[in-house]
């Protein structure tokens, strides 16, 4: 047979996969020609085989052996990808296909751009025992040695399980489809079988429960074409690696702009919610807003916006939700964000309103995001809106963890604790022989919040640099940050510091 005709005998089978019918329902969605830009991507290894010759698997043979890898480019950067598919062997990994994948890995590295990894794998390939295991701990080690490298995205775009779900935990932001994509260490089946336990698929390892529950996922969306425009949105905010700034846009949005609303956004009374969005929304370029691990730990909120077309990580107090308390889970939240911005160069803007830390383990967990902040050296801008009380002051980037600009809304209260908890420890004598205990309570209460608990004090001693107009929010921010844009700050030498974990 002539080579060429060789060659487009191989390249047939590859375009099949898994058979032609099953690769037309699989693929029907185009998946890498939707993410990329049209034209752009250059596959690799497109006639790899496996090199199994047990179990019958000698006579299987499909060029790619079930992954498509390469090259193309998302808004004119490049990217590198892979895309499993599970009509070859389930999308099980083998050594060859693992192969494919860490070269795709170790090129986004030498040349500095993100990889982004579309998973539909059922997990290592049984019939090649520990060499597919040897696979994935190739890949895990480049996840790792990527991290705070390259940006590094993961689409869950069908079942994962075993290891195929230990990949996607390590890298930056996971994106799962609703209905169809799940991950598990173990499935239904085996837990079935070893504890009797009957589960769904969906409460096991759906989307909502890895997004809701156990934080292992950033998004859910509807459907494929959904979640491959999400990872593209997500590249727009992101830098191509670790030493390059993130990319500015044009925007119509005048940085001056200003927004009356804000003055009557946090209300009159000190314990009626109301919701953080509003502000974030109200400030950044046109609305927008790229809200990160939306449905876990709601109290917290983190994402991205731009501020003058520049792109910035917010992190956010929700009152609208336990009043905006940290508790372990938002400080879990907050400080994986916090660290992945200063990882990439995004500069933090936080927006404060929280009354407390709750209790049950918020000492180890609550310091996270403490040590997030106090070791990120990108510009930091916070905003406190109303309430920073105690530790929890301190925590949201206070000026005393090097932050570099502070400012504060006439209606904050920065104190050691709230006005009416301080009032019942500091006047619990007069409030016990008093005819009238409430009448003198709420005088107290007011006595502590003109003296002590609104920014003033604190803007006096400089802790806070500034107390500004509600409606003056953004164009105060946008000040800011262009005014840190040749900031240069570092931490000392060291290997790696001791996070608690």
């Amino acid at each position: 047979m002539d080579r060429l005709e060789t060659l487009a005998d191989y390249e047939r089978r590859a375009e099949t996969g898994g058979g032609e019918a099953r690769q037309r329902r699989q693929h029907d969605a185009g998946r890498i020609d939707l993410f990329f830009d049209p034209g752009t991507f250059r596959e690799i290894d497109k006639l790899v085989t496996h090199r199994c010759r047990d179990f019958g698997m000698e006579t299987q043979l499909v060029p790619g052996d079930g992954v498509v890898a390469g090259h193309g480019e998302v808004e004119g950067r490049l990217v590198y990808a892979f895309a499993q598919d599970f009509t070859v062997f389930g999308g099980s990994l083998s050594e060859t296909n693992a192969a494919k994948i860490v070269k795709i890995m170790d090129l986004a590295m030498k040349n500095g751009a993100p990889v982004v990894g579309l998973n539909d794998s059922g997990g290592a390939r049984i019939q090649e025992g520990v060499a597919s295991l040897a696979g994935y701990a190739d890949i895990f080690l480049r996840n790792t040695l990527a991290s705070g490298v390259i940006p590094q995205l993961s689409a869950i775009m069908g079942p994962c399980a075993g290891g195929a779900v230990y990949s996607p935990a390590i890298t930056d932001f996971t994106v799962m489809v609703e209905g169809t994509s799940y991950m598990f260490v173990t499935g239904p089946d085996v837990i079935r079988t070893v504890t009797h336990e009957e589960v769904t698929k969906d409460e096991l390892g759906g989307a909502m429960t890895h997004n809701a529950k156990s934080g292992a996922a950033h998004f859910a969306v509807p459907t494929d074409k959904d979640c491959l425009g999400l990872l593209r949105l997500l590249l727009g905010y992101l830098p191509s690696n670790n030493l390059d700034d993130p990319p500015r846009i044009e925007t119509a949005d005048p940085i001056d702009r200003e927004d009356p609303q804000l003055d009557a956004l946090v209300p009159e009374s000190p314990n009626q919610p109301y919701d953080m969005l509003d502000l974030i929304r109200a400030v950044g370029d046109d609305g927008d807003f790229l809200e990160v691990h939306r449905h876990f730990a709601p109290n917290i909120v983190v994402g991205f916006a731009r501020f003058g077309g520049q792109p910035v990580g917010v992190v956010a107090n929700q009152p609208a939700h336990l009043a905006g308390a940290l508790d372990i889970d938002a400080s879990i939240k907050g400080a994986r964000f916090v660290r992945f911005c200063d990882a990439f160069n995004l500069p933090l803007v936080t927006f404060e309103d929280v009354p407390v830390q709750e209790y049950g383990g918020i000492i180890k967990h609550g310091a996270k995001l403490l040590y997030a902040f106090a070791e990120a050296t990108v510009p930091k801008v916070t905003v406190v809106a109303r309430k920073a009380y105690g530790g929890a002051y301190c925590v949201m980037a206070s000026k005393h963890i090097r932050t570099d600009v502070n400012l504060a809304w006439p209606t904050a209260e920065v104190a050691v604790m709230g006005p009416e908890g301080a009032v019942n420890i500091l006047y619990k004598r007069e409030l016990d022989a008093a005819e009238d205990p409430e009448a003198l309570r709420a005088s107290k209460v007011q006595e502590f919040r003109d003296k002590l608990a609104n920014p003033f004090v604190a803007a006096g001693r400089g802790f806070l640099d500034e107390v500004i107009a509600p409606r003056t929010t953004r164009p105060r921010i946008i000040a800011a940050l262009r005014s840190l844009d040749g900031k240069r700050d570092r931490n000392p030498p060291k290997k790696h510091g001791n996070i608690p974990l």
